[in-house]
């Protein structure tokens, strides 16, 4: 057990130490903990006082919040540990695992529908994360873009990129730190992805490409890229303009190709040049893999590519990351060689599943709206259809009571009045847990309801007791919130802070 305890006495300013009572039979005085400790400790000592405040976070396989895998198979977990010190980009001394990478981005270039000549190797790259790889994408756009005005002696400083206002935030980093303009289509309720009509009005001759989402962050939901790329094809026509389409295919890119074969998202539409997909979501790899992937050379500006030769041979690289890990490109190679095709549609089957038993829970309540569409990532959202006593960031509050991390957000303009609970559905969370977080849920209703109702009966009585029958001084809300605050006091008081 870790107790952070206030250094006193002459000399110091209050600085806060750490002190651990099991390292105490390594260790007896107090650790810093803004600033390196004088003098070394034993690595047990070290160990134990990491591990027991590690305690306090929260358990990855119950944080419904993300959508990054949380368990792999244990002889994956052996092969990550096992080149968990190569430098990738050190490829002339770890040719094999450059090679393992050239694989992955030839497989899920195939899987995107590529189109690759026989004698052609796909153009792509392994990234860190679906961030660098939305940098990395929106980079060749903005120089392609550039290049082209150059040519037609037009200005090119005032870049822009359509997109909607579900976006993650890395396009806005991408834009703010690129000096590029976000031009958002905004929301609506009822209707919380990027209309396409209306992104297509949006493009003007400074436009480097339209984003589209393959599974939104708020509700799962697939953008309609078939009709962006159609619309978006007549414009070009009509008005001389050259404008392409990257799809964000972070969630979606692992789940598509296996639930719905049949929809036209990926290279098969003209208009779509470069697409990104996380390895770290449904790509079923622990976190820190992205993977972004080009329809042919020509979309990736030469002039982007670096060649160095000081680690022993010519290596290209386009990244913006030198130095990174090899673990997640190897755990990514062992999970597309392992599962192959039917292993990912077996899996995404299951999540769908389970994500229909959630979905059936939380409606049978009879308190919520369901956001979500059946189509999609395999998540559910949801919002409360009267949320006027208590809202879901409470019951995202208490769910953390059972262990549970359950998000609550607001959506983006112009839908920010909808509040939402949303659960990710991955791999390790069965129908057993959605059946269980369900029961949760119910229960954490009923408490609210009892909280509320015991409010109400309060102000009644407030009420009557004066002179004209109104409660002058607080409102029902309020007094509200001061019994649910009196309630989460006495719990912590019980079970500790959640």
């Amino acid at each position: 057990m870790v107790v952070t305890v206030a250094a006193t006495g002459p000399g110091t300013d209050a600085e806060p130490v750490s002190s651990t009572f099991f390292a105490s039979r390594y260790v007896r005085d107090p650790l810093p903990r803004y600033r390196m400790p004088d003098r070394s400790i034993p690595r047990e000592a070290a160990f134990q006082i990491i591990n027991d405040e590690l305690m306090l976070d929260g358990n990855p396989r119950l944080n419904l919040a993300s959508f990054v895998t949380t368990w792999m198979e244990p002889e994956c977990d052996k092969l990550i540990m096992g080149s968990i010190n190569k430098n990738y980009v050190d490829m002339d001394e770890y040719p094999v695992t450059t090679e393992l990478q050239n694989r992955c981005v030839n497989m899920i270039a195939h899987l995107f529908n590529a189109p690759i000549k026989e004698d052609e190797t796909a153009v792509g790259v392994g990234t860190v994360g679906s961030s660098e790889a939305i940098m990395l994408a929106g980079l060749a756009f903005k120089r392609k873009w550039q290049n082209r005005r150059k040519e037609q002696g037009k200005s090119y400083d005032k870049p822009n990129i359509v997109t909607g206002a579900n976006v993650q935030v890395c396009w806005e980093k991408f834009a703010r730190y690129f000096e590029v303009e976000l031009k958002e289509v905004k929301l609506s309720e009822g209707y919380y992805v990027m209309d396409p009509v209306k992104a297509v009005e949006m493009v003007d001759e400074n436009t480097i490409c339209v984003a589209a989402i393959l599974g939104s962050t708020l509700t799962g939901e697939f953008e309609d890229v078939k009709l962006l790329n159609d619309l978006l094809t007549k414009k070009n026509k009509e008005t001389g303009l050259d404008v392409p389409i990257h799809v964000d295919a972070a969630s979606g890119g692992f789940i598509a190709p296996f639930l719905y074969p049949e929809l036209e998202w990926d290279f098969r539409l003209p208009l779509v040049k470069s697409i990104n997909v996380s390895g770290h979501k449904y790509g079923l790899v622990y976190a820190g893999v992205g993977w972004v992937i080009w329809r042919s050379k020509e979309d990736l500006p030469e002039e982007l590519i670096f060649h160095i030769n000081y680690l022993g041979t010519d290596q290209p690289t386009f990244t913006l990351n030198f130095s990174k890990g090899s673990s997640q490109i190897i755990a990514q190679y062992y999970q597309l060689i392992r599962l192959g095709f039917e292993g990912y549609k077996n899996i995404m089957q299951n999540c769908k599943a389970n994500a229909a038993v959630l979905r059936e829970g939380v409606a049978a309540t009879g308190r919520f709206d369901i956001l979500s569409k059946e189509t999609g990532v395999p998540l559910v959202a949801f919002s409360l259809k009267d949320s006027n006593h208590f809202s879901v960031f409470d019951i995202s509050e208490n769910l953390r009571r059972f262990g549970w991390i359950v998000p609550a957000y607001t959506m983006p303009a112009d839908a920010e009045h909808v509040a939402v609970l949303r659960v990710v559905i991955r791999e390790d969370f069965s129908r057993s847990l959605s059946e269980r977080l369900v029961n949760d849920i119910q229960k954490i209703l009923r408490e609210l309801d009892a909280r509320a109702t015991h409010a109400v009966r309060v102000s009644s009585a407030t009420a009557a007791q004066s002179d004209d029958g109104v409660v002058a001084k607080k409102s029902v809300l309020e007094i509200e919130r001061e019994v649910a605050a009196r309630w989460r006091n006495a719990v912590n008081k019980k079970t500790g802070p959640c």
